[in-house]
């Protein structure tokens, strides 16, 4: 039994990265430059950046966004890196996620809030730290197993430029958001609310013990979604919000004419208003690219909505979700 209390002190500033497993990270790196128009990272996490204002000195990588060991990074904004691709020989999906807190303290604070609700959490090493390109790390699972990193101080290197022209939503709302499926929904409720201080925006029911769930800690409207869609854990998806419609309407053409898996139709959500479609991605789960999502306040009280979304996004059935989900199972 899990000793959890209302004492909520953790602060998340945001989704900061995610890992995830593939079987051939150069591919996966192609699809999220030439499709999403993210940015291969300048320097991978870990490598020396030279010496300063001598170019020719450094990174070894030298902006191609592969490392030494095979694993893909890559930028959406001013940050050094927001998506890594890990190289693996079968299982593809979800390997970690880096939510932000604000410093030193604040993450020593979260380990020991962490290990007192019942929850083992460790402090990092340095090592471990510069791997994901920040400066203080620590390492923790969520009830369903999926490991969660929790750190402060990305390293910022700027000079984002897609080779698509996409401009991603990111600052105060973090890279985006994920939607885990969960099958012990009422432990990973109370994981996320009360033990990582996440709050509740809003949520719709669609059968006997299924419901999916959106939890905020900034203005997104959610960084996580917890949905229950049967006795399945998985990763549904990633959003990506771009800065406007035609941005959204760019990437659906390229992915078409790639001939990607388009799994849900463009289409309006009617609790976040987001316009989006939902892709098949190399990595094994689905991406959502979107624009116009609304954003909420800390005067915000969360709600119950009946109907998913105002038009569109055709294929986002609970069955679609749970096949999905399957392909990148814990």
């Amino acid at each position: 039994m899990v000793a959890i209390g209302w004492g909520i002190k953790m602060k998340i500033r945001g989704l900061g990265y995610i890992g995830v497993a593939a079987t051939d990270p150069a591919a996966c790196l192609r699809y999220c430059t030439d499709i999403l128009g993210l940015m291969p990272a300048r320097a991978v996490p870990g490598e020396s950046w030279g010496i300063p204002a001598v170019p020719a000195s450094g990174p070894a990588s030298g902006g191609c966004g592969i490392a030494q060991d095979g694993s893909a990074y890559l930028k959406a904004d001013d940050w050094q890196w927001r998506i890594a691709i890990h190289p693996v020989t079968a299982r593809r999906g979800l390997l970690y996620m880096g939510f932000e807190l604000d410093s030193a303290i604040a993450l020593e604070q979260a380990v020991a809030e962490l290990n007192q609700a019942g929850f083992d959490a460790r402090m990092g090493n340095q090592t471990q730290a510069q791997v994901r390109a920040v400066t203080g790390i620590a390492h923790t699972r969520d009830p369903t197993g999926n490991p969660i990193e929790l750190f402060y101080g990305p390293t910022l290197d700027r000079k984002f430029q897609s080779p698509r022209g996409a401009r991603f939503d990111t600052g105060d709302m973090g890279l985006g958001h994920i939607n885990l499926l969960v099958d012990r929904l009422k432990d990973s409720q109370d994981f996320y609310i009360r033990v990582l201080g996440f709050r509740l925006t809003d949520y719709i029911r669609f059968g006997e013990n299924m419901s999916a769930n959106f939890y905020h800690c900034n203005p997104r409207h959610h960084t996580v979604g917890l949905t229950r869609v049967g006795p399945i854990d998985g990763f549904h998806h990633l959003m990506l919000q771009v800065s406007d419609v035609d941005q959204v309407g760019q990437c659906l053409e390229r992915a078409e004419a790639a001939g990607i898996l388009v799994t849900s139709t463009l289409g309006r959500h009617a609790n976040d208003r987001m316009l989006s479609f939902y892709m098949r991605s190399p990595m094994g789960f689905d991406v959502e690219i979107g624009c116009e999502a609304i954003r909420v306040s800390d005067d915000w009280t969360p709600r119950e909505f009946v109907e998913g979304d105002i038009w569109g996004h055709k294929g986002l059935t609970a069955e679609a979700i749970q096949a999905a989900a399957s392909q990148t199972t814990n």
